[in-house]
């Protein structure tokens, strides 16, 4: 990408942030919350990445004032349409949208249907959460059975107030966008959220502790490798936030090898192992004022090199440096009314030493880069909401294909309708 087309980009996003907080304050409505924010005139718990079912099931015992168990469901439908304008992506297999997930199928599409039964006791409970359709599969893709239906199913036991375990599959709490589209204000998806982990198979510790702080302990399979572990290593993890009436902030962490190591019994000539994979990533949503939202991403993951069978047929280290990604992403929201707001999200998301293939990448360095501006407006009839969405991806080498032309943007356009139950 040239300096002069990058810089204005970048101011170009920097006034419009400006502008939409400038504009803020001249709304009176009542507030409409975003994605990882707490309500500031509702008493509802914090919603975050990874956070839903859990919600849920500390809302059903703070409403229920006997110690008899409560069961709830709950859900959502979603379909779209979508078109990227006849613009293909060469890196994505071909198809008509960005490389992110979910909603990248061309004309009207499926999103999913979502299921969801929590089951709440004084101490102990459950969640379990379906998924049909091609998000759902999409999202739960490290199945072995290739069943790919259940998002999350785990049981959980409170210790205390202020310390609960929880046993099984649960969506992951890293990052600022989640599976369901009930949850995030945009339809389409951040390249952070598409390209960090979904889901997670262990057992983690939550703690509730004074003035609003929030943490974390995990030890998981590799991330996405759901039903059982068949690689043998495992992943650590951690999270430690600070929440308040107006919002959080949440600082999230990942180490740990995902595919395994290398077996001198079984291993040939040829195969390889990556090493050690480490996350890190910080997540922020406050309301500034009754009707302005502003959330934030950052997250950087890197993969240090592994281990090779060499020509001998011996395990050996492997050459060379790290590969990683890092990127942020900004999601400021005005509520116009109490059915209307819009938002955007605006991200930069790049890639060093060919650590996804995802868009085009420089042939001497494997690095390259892309910039993805999203507007969005969210219209709510009861339980109902229309989404549309307007998004350009800029990448720094050429990624697309329109006609026979080569092209470093795609636009796209999606209208999204989305029912909660």
């Amino acid at each position: 990408m040239k300096k002069s087309t990058l810089h204005i980009l970048k101011y170009g996003l920097l006034l419009y942030i400006i502008l939409i907080t400038g504009t803020a304050s001249l709304a009176q409505e009542k507030i409409v919350v975003a994605s990882a924010a707490k309500p500031v005139v509702k008493e509802e718990p914090i919603i975050t990445a990874g956070d839903r079912a859990e919600a849920s099931l500390i809302k059903a015992n703070e409403e229920e004032e006997s110690d008899e168990p409560k069961l709830t469901f709950s859900g959502s439908i979603d379909t779209y349409f979508h078109t990227s304008f006849n613009t293909t992506n060469n890196y994505y297999g071909g198809a008509y949208a960005p490389s992110t997930s979910f909603s990248d199928l061309k004309g009207f599409s499926l999103g999913m249907v979502n299921l969801i039964a929590t089951y709440s006791g004084d101490r102990a409970g459950f969640t379990a959460d379906v998924v049909l359709g091609p998000r759902g599969q999409a999202a739960v893709f490290g199945t072995a059975s290739g069943q790919a239906i259940i998002n999350q199913a785990f049981v959980f036991y409170k210790f205390s107030d202020k310390v609960t375990l929880n046993l099984g599959q649960f969506n992951t709490f890293v990052g600022y966008e989640v599976i369901s589209p009930t949850v995030n204000f945009h339809y389409s998806t951040s390249y952070l959220f598409s390209w960090g982990p979904f889901n997670h198979t262990g057992a983690r510790l939550d703690f509730a502790l004074n003035n609003g702080i929030v943490a974390k302990l995990a030890v998981m399979n590799p991330t996405d490798i759901v039903e059982f572990n068949p690689v043998n290593t495992y992943t650590l993890g951690a999270q430690i936030g600070k929440t308040s009436d107006a919002g959080g902030i949440w600082f999230n962490f990942l180490y740990g090898d995902q595919d395994g190591t290398l077996d001198k019994d079984v291993a040939s000539v040829g195969d390889a192992s990556a090493g050690k994979l480490f996350q890190a990533d910080v997540t922020l949503g406050y309301n500034l004022s009754s009707k302005f939202y502003l959330g934030f991403n950052a997250s950087t993951q890197s993969t240090a090199p592994g281990e090779e069978v060499d020509a001998n047929g011996v395990i050996v280290a492997s050459g060379g440096k790290a590969s990683s990604f890092y990127g942020f992403a900004v999601y400021p929201k005005i509520t116009l009314t109490e059915k209307f707001a819009i938002g955007a999200r605006a991200e930069y998301f790049a890639v060093t030493n060919n650590h996804l293939d995802i868009f085009g990448l420089s042939e001497e360095s494997g690095d390259g880069n892309v910039i993805e501006f999203t507007v969005s407006g969210n219209y709510k009839v009861g339980g109902l909401t229309f989404i549309p969405e307007v998004r350009i991806d800029k990448t720094s080498e050429k990624s697309f294909t329109y006609g026979t032309e080569a092209k470093d943007i795609m636009p796209s356009f999606t209208m999204a309708a989305v029912y909660k139950f």
